[in-house]
């Protein structure tokens, strides 16, 4: 587990519940909704906590399925009946749609810190697993992020103590895999070839690699959530990869 560095900032009632959050993230696999459902979120958090989500959610213009299934899952977790998950998804939907965040979207949160600090902890960490859903978060996520964080009334500095976690325990070292391929030649030479090479060559060299780090097979071995990260990221590259390839030679 990554080791936690205090914020001299942090109250110290705020910074004893963070640093106790964040080794319960990291035992439950640094899986934010798992740590809900462990440890329950009070019932006034969920319009903020389901608004922000949307809010981080359009950072890129459009909704992954990946930001869906993650509000899917914290719904979940929050064992929310179906008039509870009807306001959620609204709340979520709300937040999709909202170029600004309102001025009180977040103020029961900024006003429980001096109380109860964990309920604005467990949205940032919700929040931040939000922004790093594909990975380390691009800027757009991670500046939405940061906005409603600060919207909370927390500091922002919190979010890179959650960052860090993530990166060490979840992202791994991908700074010595190949740059996404963007072109034919980058595309070809992933795969140890280059363009005159036959499809057939190329493709019986991309299966074999696919094969290497394919998740079917990775389950198989004792791997740590930063290794399946860089092999989910190295397939990626492959799968991109293997995709110009079949463009330039017009196959679907």
């Amino acid at each position: 587990m990554a080791t936690h560095t205090a914020h001299p900032s942090l109250p110290p009632r705020m910074e004893a519940a963070f640093s106790d959050l964040l080794q319960k993230l990291s035992a439950a696999d640094h899986r934010a909704h798992t740590l809900i459902g462990h440890t329950r979120l009070p019932w006034w958090c969920r319009r903020p906590l389901f608004f922000f989500l949307g809010y981080i959610a359009k950072a890129e213009g459009r909704v992954s399925e990946q930001d869906i299934g993650f509000a899917e899952s914290l719904i979940t977790a929050l064992k929310l009946s179906k008039r509870q998950r009807r306001k959620a998804i609204r709340n979520f939907e709300r937040g999709k749609t909202s170029d600004t965040l309102p001025p009180l979207c977040g103020l029961t949160l900024r006003l429980s810190h001096g109380t109860r600090p964990s309920p604005a902890l467990k949205v940032a960490i919700c929040l931040c697993h939000a922004a790093q859903l594909k990975g380390r978060p691009n800027k757009s996520r991670l500046y939405r992020c940061e906005d409603v964080i600060d919207q909370t009334g927390l500091p922002v500095t919190i979010s890179e103590d959650i960052f860090d976690s993530y990166a060490a325990r979840v992202w791994g070292d991908t700074s010595d895999l190949p740059a996404m391929p963007v072109n034919l030649e980058q595309a070809c030479a992933l795969f140890g070839a280059t363009r005159r090479d036959s499809l057939a060559v190329i493709k019986r060299t991309y299966r074999k690699k696919v094969s290497e780090c394919h998740p079917d097979k990775l389950a198989q071995q004792h791997l740590s959530p930063a290794q399946r990260a860089v092999a989910k990221e190295t397939l990626l590259r492959y799968q991109h990869a293997w995709e110009l390839i079949k463009r330039h030679h017009n196959l679907n």
